[in-house]
């Protein structure tokens, strides 16, 4: 979890966006993760019908399990400074935009950029997944909306990835796959816990950010804990 924190100056002026790179409308459409396992489709759809929670059960089953490690040696700046956009071996890598603001695009409507930007959102209407409510956000107020790692970064260091390369966890913390811009309470009340000690308040995208966190974990073969597995599969009625 990572707060959205802006890196640029907001001007006086802004000027609206072209297009909102094929991202949900405030409606709440959204593609379901078991059609964007790239990360690269905006938003998290809810797990409808029991072919697809056959799926997502096969996908949580490929998770592996341990015990959570210490938190000793966790530091943000070990996943590279946020936001990047040299982290190799993701999408949306190098196009001269920030992660941030690709996933904000990527994930928003209505979008209105910095004068003289294409890249720098300072306004947006996001349709939160975790909560179900559309939030009308404004970079002036740039905590109202945050960019969640699904997979927290220090519980990816607690399951293994203070053993990994750097470039391996500048990748995880950059990764579409792993990252969604929600309502920043929710995102605050989360942290760094995984599934068993919280999940989203919408119970209809629980499944689906199951299956998000199962992608995560079976992409960069991290294991889960016992429970938070166990709270995965519940969630997809397995």
């Amino acid at each position: 979890m990572v707060l959205l924190a802006g890196c640029e100056s907001i001007p006086d002026v802004d000027v609206p966006a072209s297009g909102g790179s094929g991202a949900p409308a405030p409606d709440g459409r959204a593609a379901s993760p078991l059609d964007n396992p790239d990360g690269t489709r905006p938003g998290l759809a809810p797990v409808r019908d029991a072919q697809e929670r056959a799926e997502a059960a096969a996908l949580i089953d490929k998770v592996a399990t341990k015990g959570r490690g210490p938190k000793t040696g966790y530091d943000r700046d070990e996943y590279g400074y946020a936001w990047m956009d040299t982290a190799d071996g993701v999408p949306l890598a190098r196009n001269g935009c920030d992660t941030r603001n690709d996933i904000l695009q990527r994930d928003g409507q209505e979008l209105r950029f910095r004068s003289g930007s294409d890249c720098v959102v300072v306004s947006l209407t996001l349709a939160d997944p975790y909560t179900g409510k559309t939030i009308e956000w404004r970079k002036q107020k740039a905590a109202e909306v945050q960019i969640d790692h699904v997979v927290p970064l220090s519980y990816s260091w607690q399951m293994g990835a203070s053993r990994w390369s750097e470039g391996k966890r500048r990748q995880l913390a950059n990764d579409p796959l792993n990252l969604l811009p929600v309502d920043g309470s929710a995102n605050s009340a989360k942290s760094d816990s995984g599934p068993a000690s919280w999940l989203p308040p919408s119970k209809g995208i629980r499944c689906a950010y199951a299956v998000r966190f199962a992608q995560v974990a079976v992409k960069y073969e991290m294991p889960v804990t016992k429970a938070d597995k166990e709270t995965m599969r519940e969630q997809c009625g397995v």
